[in-house]
């Protein structure tokens, strides 16, 4: 695999217009087939490094950010309040998507009375 045609993350950062889009999608593709395929065949320690490796992967991230931020609910902000509306912003969301240093946001909780019939 040369240089052009690899959907890795260059090593400076991410180019959101840059992106070779066919070849992330070819990539994700392939994981997921071969991941269907394990589990059809029983392999769980199989199925559960190429999850890793999907969820790990340049393409795998560019394509999560890719869907969220091109689907009807793209201008509703999350639990943190930020949506990812530039092409800057979503380079940064790619970067931010790592299993270390992820601290979830709590939830609001709300109470809903029981009724009591008297």
């Amino acid at each position: 695999m040369n240089a052009r045609t690899s959907a890795c993350a260059p090593s400076h950062g991410v180019d959101w217009h840059g992106t070779n889009w066919s070849q992330a999608t070819k990539q994700v593709r392939r994981l997921q087939a071969r991941i269907v395929k394990a589990t059809q065949e029983g392999r769980w320690g199989k199925v559960n490094s190429l999850q890793h490796l999907l969820t790990h992967s340049y393409s795998g991230k560019v394509l999560a950010v890719q869907r969220v931020t091109s689907n009807q609910g793209k201008n509703t902000p999350g639990v943190d309040g930020a949506t990812w509306s530039s092409p800057a912003d979503k380079a940064q969301a790619v970067l931010s998507l790592r299993r270390r240093g992820y601290q979830p946001q709590p939830l609001k909780r709300v109470y809903i009375p029981c009724y009591v019939p008297q």
